[in-house]
């Protein structure tokens, strides 16, 4: 689907850009692409395999220049890049906690304070998942470190499955958008946008989204009401919060060093491996094999983004060179329509290509040829970085291909029906897009504490 996409988008601008200039359109090329990357996807050919094949055809079809002169070049720049080493350190990192049983004290803490409320557990679910997420930087490896804590939690429960389920779907979404998110690294990188910047930004954002997702709970509550559990005394809530310590303790030391102006995000995370590496110590979990299954993880979760990153770059040097971003950002920039109207088609195709294109591989393909059209409209980087990465995150939990949905049903006992975790996702996707409108009519939720902090 991605290779398909790139080709609509390549055969769009190659329409243009004939129209423009007169000359006769390259159509048995282009036909020719499509035909060789429908016999790719059919044949299950990996994704980073199809991006970079795809650049080299399109560099041999395309651009004057052999595409041997200029791949190494062109793929050493991500590969060297200092900013890039934060997304195994933050895999790492996560990967050291949910092994060391840091996760499972997380939600016990947490569920001691907010299971009364209408909806009960399920507000544990959204909460857990948002504290992790500030340490994990990873939606995938959020929800598959809360579910694999929470799901047992409700079993022989009457709690709804379809609830139940969404909730840490919408919750394991979280990862991505509450820092440090590992998406705003990859933007950053991207688009030469601060980081940093990004990080602060998403606060609101962030916030914005978890209160949503906890009324859409509530509300849930009030209208299919349960038995609220017996009320915990003072003294042993009180005593559950030393459980939320050590995660309080991380998230200190790796947002607030990166907040504090102390330490860059790649930085940050290396603070976070150290610190998750002490807890798991101070818990007895901290062994050789431990660390060994921990570095395995990162290495494959690694490996497998970079592979992606590096066809990705390797493709969108080629777009750039054959003029595909700037033909495409001159005409949508140029048509009659006022710059919200083209800024909410271009979040429609994001939505779109989120039901079938994976998060993670939508922002490297897609970002290089909007970003120009964003800025050309006049938009803000660092409003659109955020945009994009809740557009992500939307796409971790579109039926029919979210990414995180797949995990939790991975994890289920009850091996019951992927519908389920469709259905039950629906309210949190739908609250998840009324964030996203609130920050196309209000963009200061992004934006004023950037500003505001310098």
């Amino acid at each position: 689907m991605i290779a398909i996409a790139f080709l609509l988008i390549l055969l769009a601008a190659s329409i243009i850009g004939a129209a423009a200039t007169g000359q006769s359109l390259p159509v048995a090329e282009i036909t020719a692409l499509v035909a060789v990357f429908l016999v790719f996807f059919g044949a299950g050919v990996y994704i980073a395999a199809v991006l970079g094949v795809l650049a080299v055809l399109t560099g041999l079809m395309f651009s004057d220049r052999p595409w041997w002169a200029f791949a190494g070049q062109t793929l050493w720049a991500p590969s060297s890049n200092f900013v890039l080493v934060a997304v195994p350190l933050f895999l790492l990192m996560g990967e050291i906690l949910l092994r060391a049983g840091l996760s499972e004290r997380l939600f016990r803490a947490l569920n001691v304070w907010l299971n009364r409320l209408p909806g009960g557990l399920l507000h544990t679910n959204i909460a857990s998942c948002a504290v992790f997420s500030a340490i994990s930087g990873s939606s995938v490896a959020t929800a598959a470190t809360m579910g694999s804590v929470a799901l047992p939690f409700f079993a022989g429960t009457k709690y709804s499955p379809r609830m139940v389920l969404g909730s840490l779907a919408a919750g394991g979404a979280l990862g991505n958008l509450i820092p440090p998110g590992i998406t705003f690294i990859i933007y950053g990188l991207i688009t030469e946008t601060s980081v940093g910047a990004l990080y602060v930004a998403a606060i609101l954002p962030s916030l914005l989204v978890t209160g949503l997702f906890l009324l859409v709970i509530v509300l849930h509550g009030l209208r299919s009401p349960m038995e609220k559990p017996p009320a915990v005394p003072l003294g042993e809530k009180l005593r559950a919060l030393l459980d939320l310590i050590p995660t309080m303790l991380l998230i200190l030391l790796v947002l607030g060093s990166i907040y504090g102006g102390l330490a860059t995000p790649t930085e940050a995370a290396a603070l976070g491996v150290v610190g998750a590496g002490f807890f798991a110590a101070v818990e007895g979990k901290l062994t050789f094999r431990m660390l060994n299954a921990s570095a395995e993880a990162t290495a494959r979760n690694t490996a497998l983004l970079g592979l992606i990153l590096f066809g990705a770059y390797l493709l969108n040097y080629l777009l750039t060179t054959i003029n595909v971003p700037q033909t495409l950002s001159a005409f949508i920039a140029g048509l009659p329509l006022p710059p919200w109207a083209i800024m909410l088609a271009i979040i429609g195709l994001y939505v779109a290509l989120g039901t079938f294109m994976e998060g993670f591989s939508m922002i490297i393909t897609t970002v290089p040829v909007i970003f120009p059209i964003v800025i050309a409209l006049g938009y803000d980087p660092i409003w659109f970085g955020v945009i994009v990465t809740m557009l992500v995150e939307i796409a971790q939990i579109s039926p029919p291909d979210g990414t995180v949905m797949y995990v939790l049903q991975g994890m289920r006992r009850d091996r019951g029906p992927i519908t389920d975790v469709f259905a039950g996702v629906m309210p949190f996707l739908a609250a998840y897009l009324l964030a996203v409108a609130l920050l196309m009519v209000f963009p200061g939720i992004a934006l004023w504490l950037p500003k505001v902090m310098g």
